[in-house]
């Protein structure tokens, strides 16, 4: 509080762009990892709003310098996770001002370039989509852990359909059985991880889970290769996405799941004199995505489940 007013106030730095490399010499692999941090801290720091004394802030441009120091210092390869607990931890402890921290990253993927069969040791090429964490923890070791996928593209030609919804005056849109399903899943899911001493040690891989809920997602949305899985719509397809990685995986409390709905439209091309120029006949279409429809919901786990499924594991 201040002069009768309530002050709520955050700083940081972001897009901080750094790449690590990290060179094997006994397989005489290098690996490469490329990171765009955000770094936001809350700072008992009023003083700097009311009266300009800024002795209790933490400069942004030291906050980027810190993000090089730290990615020099992890001398054994580390997760996006790991390397944004490392910054918090960092923030949180040797600033006594500082109350909380939290740290955004988006890893963009660089994938292993792969000639003749070969992986190449020294050779990457861009992937598609991008791997995220965040992490928020607070002085006293509480903290928040979620990680994410974003611009997963994904598209099945055939099993999929909407049928049966709301018919107005507005409707003009027919009822199907047969469509294309295309989307662009940006995911986040938060871990169970409470408290900073909850982490557990290695051998548990942050990169190893994001890559088993990447591959859950996508068995859910296609469905087995030679038969596929029927969609009735997107809405059933998020949740039932979303409710196979809470089943699978129980240090994942909940998921939220973006999925626009991005349109494959029939081509039927006629004129007076040529009524079928194109026909359609589940073959031509034009792709849009504006306007494109918005799914997206969050899908948590009771915990009175989660600790029965504990004590049945144990």
């Amino acid at each position: 509080m201040a002069d009768g007013l309530k002050l709520e106030q955050r700083h940081g730095k972001s897009r901080v762009r750094v790449a690590r490399v990290w060179r094997n010499s006994v397989t005489g692999k290098d690996l490469i990892v490329e990171w765009s941090v955000a770094v936001s801290l809350v700072t008992d720091c009023l003083p700097a709003f009311t009266s300009g004394d800024n002795a209790s802030i933490v400069a942004t441009d030291s906050m980027k310098n810190t993000v090089y120091v730290k990615a020099k210092e992890c001398t054994e390869v580390v997760s996006v996770e790991e390397f944004a607990i490392i910054l918090a931890k960092h923030f949180t402890s040797l600033y006594p001002q500082v109350e909380s921290a939290t740290i955004s990253i988006v890893e963009k993927p660089w994938e292993r370039l792969v000639l003749g069969w070969q992986p190449h040791s020294h050779g990457f090429k861009a992937g598609s989509e991008k791997h995220t964490a965040e992490v928020t923890l607070k002085k006293n070791g509480t903290m928040t852990l979620t990680s994410g996928i974003e611009g997963l593209a994904v598209l099945k030609t055939t099993k999929s359909g909407f049928e049966g919804f709301v018919r107005d005056k507005y409707t003009i849109l027919p009822d199907t059985t047969e469509r294309i399903l295309a989307t662009e899943v940006t995911t986040k899911w938060r871990y169970a991880f409470e408290w900073l001493s909850d982490i557990p040690p290695k051998p548990f891989c942050f990169t190893q889970r994001y890559q088993e809920v990447k591959e859950v997602l996508l068995e859910t949305f296609f469905g087995p290769p030679q038969v596929g899985v029927y969609s009735p719509s997107v809405q059933n397809t998020l949740y039932l996405m979303a409710k196979v990685v809470l089943n699978k995986f129980l240090d994942i409390t909940s998921l939220h799941l973006r999925m626009p709905n991005l349109h494959f439209l029939p081509v039927n091309l006629s004129t007076k004199t040529n009524p079928n120029i194109i026909k359609f006949a589940d073959d031509v279409y034009m792709p849009t995505d504006e306007p494109h429809g918005t799914i997206e919901a969050t899908v948590t786990r009771c915990m009175s489940k989660c600790r029965s499924q504990s004590q049945d594991q144990g």
